[in-house]
């Protein structure tokens, strides 16, 4: 992959996150997390599992007796950052030799024992089902031996087990709701680096997302590799019961039920979810946005590509015209909600002709944001075992700079469309470019910054008009 764009402010990648200290703290964590949301979420169920060892996590990095890595297989290039992390960390180690190092998440499941045979001196090596037997491989590693379990499990959903919230705001939080992946995407490692899909307990949902509203917090997104097929019967995950024809209706939570039972139950927090697939994105999830306020009006529908041809090589589970269908009942249902994507470029047998497909859809949707790449193999996927990577890098680098062009442009169009109107703002911290400002975001996940007044803080909801804006901020004043 030559060239990457993305509109989203994520601010977290490869961030060390830190606790409050624990009384029972004997030794310092140093945890360091890279790619999606979902790496995030695992890293706060990470440390919650090590608090209970005594662990207490630090920003630190020297003063550390364990370095994790929770990493990202996604794209080569975060590969590589990870790779080059640990290059830096053994110039660490070697002056501490007591020092232990893991790799987590799902490069530690892509990669397997290559990890304790290459030349970085690292300890343990942990798939993203493995975590409730860190104790047991931190006791291996004390014993001299290269610890590794990246065994993926079709039942862990650690829906028990309560998140130790690292750094953030205080006021944002994200719960996991569904782990793995069953689309098979040809281009996609995913599904075998978390698994198969699997759903968590609507009841264990519910409580942590009850927790996190007594302690404060304003907004919670709930999270998956897919949300929207999120599926769970009384007996258990949905895979247990696929077939089962005794099992009654009444006793299954989908998603569009579990998002209701959340926006109802707790209407003075504000809602978000992610990842969508167009596959399996329903009416009632819409119906379910329209009815709550806080639930926000911004969904992210990864499209891949905008010809038929190539999503049909990609193995996604919709045409071109499915997805117009879709994008056409959204600004139906919900006439504001904000719309984002994910763009490949140059996929394998991609010809000139269907990238205009692509082009075209993205002037039909007029996306307000999205992430963007050109194709890179995933050793291991489909695409890398059977599909050629044909397409010349020079074309990949233009055809994706062709896309971003236009989504610049599409992204100044929306971002303007919001000047002059007054939205509601969760306060999510101080600008990053200046201390004397707020940072927020609206319910369409558009960033707006504005000074600060006299009596707010971060956690409050204000209303804001905006004034200007780039093509990714916008720039306003409260009002009374």
């Amino acid at each position: 992959m030559q060239t990457e764009e993305k509109y989203i402010d994520e601010g977290r990648q490869g961030e060390a996150l830190i606790t409050l200290p624990t009384g029972n703290a004997t030794k310092k964590l140093f945890l360091e997390s890279y790619g999606c949301q979902m790496n995030f979420s695992d890293s706060e169920i990470v440390a919650s599992i090590l608090n209970d060892e005594g662990y207490q996590t630090t920003t630190k990095v020297e003063e550390a007796d364990l370095i994790l890595l929770n990493t990202c297989s996604i794209r080569d290039k975060a590969e590589q950052t990870v790779r080059k992390r640990l290059g830096a960390l053994n110039s660490i180690k070697k002056q501490n030799p007591n020092l232990k190092i893991g790799v987590l998440g799902c490069m530690a499941e892509r990669l397997k024992h290559k990890f304790l045979e290459e030349e970085h001196l690292v300890d343990l090596v942990v798939g993203p089902d493995a975590y409730r037997d860190l104790p047991n491989l931190l006791n291996e590693s004390e014993e001299g031996r290269g610890a590794i379990n990246v065994q993926l499990s079709k039942e862990e959903t650690y829906a028990e087990i309560s998140p130790v919230r690292l750094g953030g705001n205080g006021v944002t939080a994200f719960v996991t709701i569904t782990r793995g992946c069953d689309n098979m995407c040809t281009f996609c490692v995913v599904p075998f680096t978390r698994g198969r899909e699997r759903s968590r307990d609507p009841h264990s949902i519910m409580n942590e997302c009850k927790d996190l509203a007594e302690r404060g917090y304003k907004e919670i997104t709930l999270l998956g590799q897919n949300v929207d097929s999120y599926l769970w019967y009384g007996g258990g995950p949905k895979k247990d019961f696929k077939n089962a024809t005794a099992i009654q209706q009444a006793t299954a939570v989908d998603f569009g039920q579990l998002l209701d039972m959340v926006a109802t139950q707790l209407p003075n927090v504000r809602l978000r979810f992610s990842t969508s697939n167009p596959q399996d994105m329903q009416e009632d999830v819409l119906q379910v946005m329209a009815k709550h306020a806080n639930i926000c009006k911004y969904i992210h529908l990864p499209v891949q590509s905008g010809s038929t041809t190539v999503l049909e090589r990609m193995n996604r589970q919709h045409t071109r015209e499915e997805y117009f269908e879709l994008i056409d009942k959204i600004r139906k249902i919900i006439p504001d909600c904000a719309l984002s994507h994910d763009m490949i470029a140059g996929f394998c047998g991609e010809t000139e002709e269907e990238h205009q497909d692509t082009l075209s859809l993205m002037e039909h949707v007029r996306y307000d944001f999205g992430y963007m790449f050109a194709y890179s193999e995933r050793p291991g996927t489909p695409a890398h075992k059977k599909m050629p990577d044909d397409v010349p890098n020079e074309d990949k680098k233009r055809r994706l700079q062709e896309i971003i062009d236009l989504q610049r442009s599409h992204s100044a169009e929306r971002m303007k469309s919001y000047v002059g109107k007054v939205h509601e703002i969760l306060i999510e911290g101080n600008s990053k470019r200046d201390a004397n400002f707020w940072y927020g975001r609206n319910s369409q996940n558009a960033v707006l910054v504005f000074p600060k007044v006299e009596g707010t803080a971060i956690g409050d909801f204000v209303h804001v008009r905006a004034n200007s804006c780039t093509t990714a901020t916008l720039i306003g004043e409260m009002i009374n």
